[in-house]
């Protein structure tokens, strides 16, 4: 089968390598997907940067977490009914070394749930990590009906989600976005207030916006870079579910502050949150897709030759929403 993957840590354009790998089988509970089309995610430019630096231990890596693609074949123990199906693929990458920038990739069949008939090829590869980051960030915490929730970066790739999950469960938004038209989005997504987090002061500039009041929840992208603002506009009691901290890698937190405001803070990474929590994010996406209550941001959708300019879409940075690669 045709595949990209990499021996070695480096730059996209040193190390990835496309060719012919072995056609896999599936073992039992597993399913033999064969791909239509895969997403690159920060996370896999990092692994593949050397994040992560035991990852060829075992041998090359087929790169990417996320996916979606037509059931091929099943193993022992699950249902020949599957064959056939359109699923979404998730976690393909994770603590393994098959990932889904290849032609088939087999993996458990909870990994491969299916994807309903209106949402396409491209919009399956962006539910893994961007769509159920989100989803958990919102739901984590109980109930946000009626609560005032902040998101972060809310045209970003998690963030644009985020948003549109929370106005699902019931959430009054407001935003932080870099630009103009990145603040219209936010708008468009049913935020009622937008700010710009370029501009120091920010956290108070949106509790003023929102006449004193601060927001209960904050669904945030640059957890070290942001604190400080976020605590200018969050309310005593509130919770900071966050996903990132990439300009502050190591937070210093000032523990006092956080104490007495009693806050709670979540951190989220999809690979290891809760099996029940993947499922329900599961079962929400797949009816929030089936009644087409989301939308979504393609950045672009490139060919399989051009992996490496996909790699290096992502790593350049700015590139909001999400970046997907067709299968042959």
């Amino acid at each position: 089968m045709q595949a990209f993957w990499f021996e070695q840590f480096g730059q996209a354009a040193a190390v990835l390598e496309q060719g012919d790998r072995p056609m896999p089988q599936p073992a039992a509970g597993e399913v033999l997907v064969r791909m239509h089309t895969t997403a690159v995610n920060p996370s896999d430019v990092k692994k593949r940067a050397g994040a992560f630096p035991d990852l060829l231990d075992t041998g090359p890596v087929i790169p990417h977490s996320d996916g979606a693609g037509v059931i091929e074949a099943v193993g022992d123990g699950v249902s020949p009914a599957r064959v056939g199906d359109r699923v979404f693929v998730y976690q393909a990458q994770h603590g393994r070394s098959g990932g889904t920038a290849a032609q088939w990739v087999c993996i458990d069949s909870h990994r491969a749930p299916t994807l309903p008939d209106s949402a396409s090829f491209e919009v399956g590869a962006c539910i893994g990590i961007p769509m159920m980051t989100a989803h958990r960030c919102v739901t984590a915490d109980g109930p946000v009906t009626g609560q005032w929730l902040l998101v972060t970066g809310g045209a970003g790739r998690v963030g644009y989600y985020a948003i549109q999950w929370a106005r699902y469960f019931g959430a009054r938004v407001v935003a932080t976005a870099g630009n103009p038209s990145d603040r219209a989005l936010c708008f468009d997504l049913g935020a009622e207030v937008v700010v710009d987090h370029h501009q120091p002061g920010w956290g108070v500039q949106l509790r003023e916006q929102l006449q004193g009041e601060r927001v209960q929840r904050v669904v945030d992208v640059e957890f070290g870079a942001n604190l400080p603002e976020v605590i200018e506009c969050i309310a005593t009691g509130g919770v900071i579910a966050t996903y990132a901290s990439t300009r502050v890698p190591e937070p210093t937190l000032p523990f006092r502050t956080l104490m007495f405001m009693d806050l709670t803070l979540r951190l989220v990474i999809v690979y290891d949150m809760p099996e029940t929590a993947k499922q329900q994010a599961i079962a929400d996406t797949q009816a929030a897709l089936s009644a087409d209550k989301l939308k979504h941001r393609l950045s672009a959708v490139l060919p399989f030759e051009a992996m490496v300019q996909a790699h290096e879409c992502i790593e350049a940075g700015g590139t909001e929403g999400c970046v997907v690669v067709k299968v042959p």
